[in-house]
């Protein structure tokens, strides 16, 4: 019997810290030809009964052997057409989250849990920056400077703060005055002052981690204005459905290293703000290195005094549902107080 796994469940069941070696094993395994992963697929659909909003669709594939697990998440939403410059779509105030993940046993092929995604998203890609700045960031990190308020901003400065305890103090700046003083109260770190600043000068100003978690269509700093020893993080990227640049071009110009998740992505989902770079030459794709080679050893990238290191979380991938999923799962099948799906309602006819 397949299990429901709600929100709540993943909340539960999941800290940050357990989802960051979750990651850390999916993405070696997949440097190690282990897991399988394809790009996500989006596509974009006019409403026809409404211009004002679109059908949104978003779907990851992937499975991770080290889990037993394989997975299928499929996004489905509804946005609210954005008026605003410089901002993506956002979802519809009056539509839900319909998302499903659906995970596979790799042994039988057995549907064994329908998930929630909602929470597992953010947190799954703030648990792949939490392994970025384990396999980076230097020891002794103090400061982050945070752009952004959201869900993407909590789960990633949470993780950011999980990899390196060392941070005792994080600036959080957001265009939106009532969203930035709200922030502290959202992300209780115990022993991480978080204070909210006034501009994206102050963000930078000192801090040795950067990190931009924003729905910003345009870059949320000026790289000149970046110093040497500082890590640079982002979430943003380009793909079919939409053109983002999140970071700027003095940014990748000026780092010795831009670390990814994963390079077909780049590729499949023309993420254009990297590849256009890379095309007329003013970034080597020799300095671009994958997330999993670090994970197993094969490269080592390292933030030192002198250089700026960025890492750009460029994709969602199906394999991190699927270990993330399969953490929660292992903690949850034989509790009796499971909602169940009962077998026979998934099995396909079997035909001779």
């Amino acid at each position: 019997m397949a299990i429901i796994i709600s929100d709540d469940d993943v909340r539960k069941h999941l800290t940050m810290a357990e989802c960051i070696e979750a990651m850390d094993v999916c993405f070696g395994d997949f440097a190690e030809g282990k897991a399988k992963t394809l790009p996500r697929l989006r596509y974009r659909v006019d409403a026809p009964d409404d211009p004002g909003r679109e059908y949104f669709a978003n779907v990851h594939v992937g499975a991770v052997p080290s889990y037993g697990m394989a997975c299928v998440r499929a996004g489905s939403n509804m946005l609210a057409k954005s008026s605003a410059p410089g901002r993506k779509t956002t979802s519809s105030p009056d539509s839900y989250n319909w998302t499903v993940i659906t995970l596979y046993d790799l042994n039988t092929a057995e549907p064994l849990a329908f998930l929630h995604e909602s929470h597992l998203s953010g947190v799954r890609v703030g648990a792949t920056t939490g392994v970025a700045v384990d396999k980076i960031a230097r020891d002794d990190v103090a400061e982050l400077g945070l752009f952004g308020t959201g869900r993407q901003a909590r789960a990633n400065c949470e993780a950011i703060c999980t990899a390196r305890p060392s941070i005792k103090r994080v600036k959080v700046y957001s265009p939106t005055q009532e969203n930035r003083e709200a922030f502290p109260g959202q992300v209780p770190l115990e022993g991480v002052e978080i204070i909210p600043v006034e501009s994206s000068e102050e963000v930078l100003a000192g801090v040795d981690i950067v990190c931009s978690m924003t729905n910003s269509t345009k870059p949320t700093f000026d790289g000149n204005l970046l110093q040497e020893g500082q890590m640079v993080i982002s979430v943003a990227n380009s793909d079919v459905t939409l053109k983002r640049h999140e970071v700027d071009e003095t940014t990748f110009e000026r780092a010795s290293d831009i670390v990814i998740n994963d390079w077909e992505s780049v590729v499949t989902n023309q993420q254009t703000e990297l590849l256009d770079m890379i095309e007329r030459g003013a970034v080597d794709q020799d300095r671009v290195v994958e997330l999993g080679r670090l994970c197993t050893g094969e490269k080592t990238v390292k933030q030192s005094n002198e250089n700026i290191v960025y890492y750009k979380n460029n994709t969602g991938l199906g394999m991190q549902f699927a270990a993330a999923g399969a953490v929660i799962y292992n903690k949850m099948k034989n509790d009796d107080t499971n909602r169940v799906v009962p077998r026979e309602w998934l099995a396909a006819e079997d035909y001779p």
